[in-house]
């Protein structure tokens, strides 16, 4: 896998993933931004009811941004969303509703586009070097959480670094909860995601900003309400609907135990 160059930043870069077809939250967050620079880990198509014109949208800004699991999915042509869900799970089940919808959603030129978004890129924020995936190197839909095991994050540096270079952090997202992980002199910091709240029982969504090497996680507050009528309206109503206004998912059966309710 060659890693595309996003650029070199001094000013604070806001870290974004998981948009998931949610339009509103992608304009709360371009609010949010205040012009600075914003990067993407992926997964701008997903769970809610605007599929196309988030993609229209996060192009019109110019967010340069890695792919997720389900733009390769889509760009594919795939009958699945490739989430890494155990099949027959209740997540696994719910997604036989929402991918159909976004794929049907998004036409051949989105498509063309979502196959040119890379796999891995890097970029330089006040002098220090960051790679960005979307779940881990070794695969877009890895699973990795903030207490997973130390050798899983040592793996997945050392692929990015075989690949790209000296890092001293990569950026990453998938698994829709924001945090940071100090692995030797390396830090992992997931961005979390926009689209949908992190299973904390609050509607509002997780972004970060990443400033001189320290990273700030921030809450983002946009109108929920709207964008589950819009989920609503296109007949997803298979739970994640809910979870736009309970802050609950629907299911925790890809969550590891000390992350459930």
């Amino acid at each position: 896998m060659i890693a595309s160059d996003f650029g070199r930043f001094e000013d604070p870069v806001v870290l974004f993933g998981g948009a998931y077809s949610n339009l509103d939250a992608l304009e709360a967050l371009a609010g949010a931004a205040e012009g600075r620079p914003v990067i993407g880990t992926g997964d701008i198509v997903g769970y809610c009811g605007q599929p196309a014109e988030t993609v229209a949208r996060v192009r019109q800004l110019g967010w340069p941004s890695v792919a997720g699991n389900c733009e390769r999915q889509i760009a594919e042509g795939s009958s699945d969303c490739g989430c890494g869900f155990e099949t027959g799970s209740v997540c696994d089940l719910l997604s036989q509703g929402w991918y159909p919808f976004a794929s049907g959603e998004i036409g051949e030129e989105q498509r063309r586009w979502m196959a040119g978004l890379p796999g891995c890129a890097t970029f330089v924020q006040g002098g220090l070097r960051f790679a960005v995936v979307h779940g881990g190197f070794s695969h877009a839909s890895r699973f990795l959480w903030p207490s997973s095991s130390e050798d899983d994050f040592v793996s997945e540096i050392a692929l990015v670094e075989e690949a790209c270079g000296p890092v001293d952090g990569v950026i990453a997202g998938h698994s829709g909860v924001a945090f940071q992980r100090r692995i030797g002199r390396h830090r992992w910091i997931n961005a979390g995601a926009i689209g949908l709240p992190p299973h904390d029982g609050r509607p509002e969504t997780r972004y970060a900003v990443l400033d001189d090497g320290d990273v700030v996680f921030e809450r983002l507050a946009y109108d929920h309400a709207k964008a589950r009528r819009a989920m609503e309206a296109r007949g997803l109503a298979q739970g994640y609907h809910e979870t736009l206004t309970t802050g609950i998912w629907p299911s925790e059966d890809i969550l590891p135990p000390e992350l459930r309710r």
